[in-house]
């Protein structure tokens, strides 16, 4: 969960919070893929649920947008001083951001996390997941068998309380 102030930023600031392909619906449903995951390789969720909602905040339009990713980087850079993250966990998720679309595997586990929970979601364009571009190996299975009513099943505990 990210903290309300941050939440109320984006829906001030993101143009694409309301679409039904890459907002708020998308970010929630990246963030439980990232927790879920999270549970069986140790990435860190405080750094998932902010990609979730950053990754796609500053998306110019819905299809080839190549420059969305560093751009929600940047956008979190602008607002550092109300992330509640530390340095290491800051430049995991402006790592991530940048490069969730057509970076290279880094050895970050964390960064992996981020990547597979927004590529376990491209059901909702009409693209099935292949194994071939996940990272970790709960990812890899929910896509090659198919199963992503664990996902459907699964909560994402708010620990903001």
């Amino acid at each position: 969960m990210i903290a309300q102030q941050v939440l109320e930023l984006l829906k001030a600031e993101s143009d694409f919070i309301t679409s039904p392909i890459h907002g708020l619906k998308h970010w929630r449903t990246v963030e439980r893929n990232g927790h879920y995951l999270a549970n069986f390789n140790g990435a860190d969720k405080a750094v998932l649920s902010y990609f979730a909602h950053f990754h796609d905040c500053m998306r110019e339009n819905e299809y080839r947008d190549k420059g969305h990713g560093p751009r929600g980087a940047v956008f979190a850079m602008k607002h550092r001083d109300i992330i509640p993250l530390n340095d290491v966990q800051f430049k995991q998720l402006t790592d991530a951001c940048k490069g969730h679309t057509y970076g290279t595997r880094p050895e970050c586990i964390t960064i992996n996390t981020c990547w597979d929970a927004d590529r376990l979601d491209l059901g909702r364009v009409g693209i099935d997941p292949n194994s071939d571009y996940l990272h970790n190996d709960e990812a890899k299975r929910i896509a090659d068998e198919f199963d992503f009513a664990k996902l459907d099943d699964f909560k994402v505990e708010d620990n903001s309380k």
